[in-house]
């Protein structure tokens, strides 16, 4: 595959850690990315596990040596931060420190949150003790990494599915560690935002200069969508093949406005090939823009 290094453009893809953390850098310099995404333990278990300082030390060292920036950590699937169990939030804070804490041992730039979600209350509510648990795990300790607040597809009991609940918790919990937001295409398309015209890209780049500010953009989840427009079901699709559609795509990235978000793609991994022919569309989408 040639090199997906295009005129500034940072893309990746999430990689495992399977076999050591470091495996994970090896693995995206085989796709020839320069940014990357990875879990730093078992995403489905409360357990921490040790990161050794040997496999620290190579995985600062891969990435210097290829270049590869900024590193990604995505938070937990347990954390819920929402919950209004004392149990479940107590677990969620310390396993969210515990994620920055691991971000500063690695030297990742970034940690990526799914706040949570809860049903029965309201929102406003819900995102209020959201904030508060973040300000307490951020708060343990300073840390070198960054907080990015992702938005979610609008299921049942999601309280960050629009920019502008994202952010009402941005601001009630500023604090240093919070860098700004990720925004997973798939799950702004399922909310409702119709990133298939210019229409629709133009009213969530808005709200986001509006409502957080463009420059906290740290992030984009370049993912398609297997269910339609507004169907609040979050169901990643290889690019090109879902309701957003290449068509899309091409909007997306034609935008000036997101021309340095570093771009990552989530997309199905059914076969040891799927990274490499998503990578690729999306490097021929990138090339077109820059030939255009």
């Amino acid at each position: 595959m040639k090199s997906i290094r295009v005129h500034g453009f940072r893309l990746g893809v999430h990689t495992s850690i399977a076999g050591g953390i470091s495996k994970s850098v090896e693995r995206a310099v085989a796709l020839n990315a320069n940014t990357f995404q990875i879990f730093s333990h078992n995403p489905r278990q409360w357990r921490e596990n040790r990161i050794t300082e040997e496999d620290a030390e190579r995985f600062s060292i891969l990435r210097q040596k290829y270049d590869i920036r900024p590193a990604f950590i995505h938070a937990s699937y347990l954390i819920n931060l929402a919950s209004p169990s004392d149990l479940i939030l107590k677990k969620s804070i310390e396993l969210l420190s515990y994620e920055l804490t691991n971000a500063d041992t690695l030297g990742a730039e970034y940690v990526v949150l799914h706040t949570g979600s809860v049903s029965g209350e309201s929102g406003r509510t819900a995102r209020s003790r959201a904030a508060n648990a973040i300000l307490k795990a951020v708060c343990k300790k300073r840390h070198s990494s960054s907080l990015l607040l992702e938005n979610t597809a609008g299921e049942k009991g999601d309280i960050t599915s629009s920019i502008r609940t994202l952010a009402e918790i941005m601001e009630m919990c500023s604090c240093e560690s919070m860098a700004g937001i990720c925004i997973d295409t798939c799950h702004a398309f399922s909310y409702g935002y119709d990133l298939t015209s210019s229409e629709g890209i133009e009213r969530l780049l808005s709200e986001i200069d509006k409502y957080i500010g463009l420059d906290k953009l740290r992030l984009m989840h370049l993912n398609d969508s297997r269910r339609p427009l507004g169907s609040h079901i979050d169901r990643h699709e290889h690019i090109g093949k879902g309701f957003i559609g290449i068509k899309g795509f091409k909007k997306i990235l034609s935008d000036k406005r997101i021309l340095r978000v570093p771009l990552i793609l989530e997309t199905p991994k059914e076969t040891e090939d799927d990274d490499k022919r998503n990578l690729k569309r999306v490097c021929e989408i990138l090339n077109s823009r820059v030939k255009s």
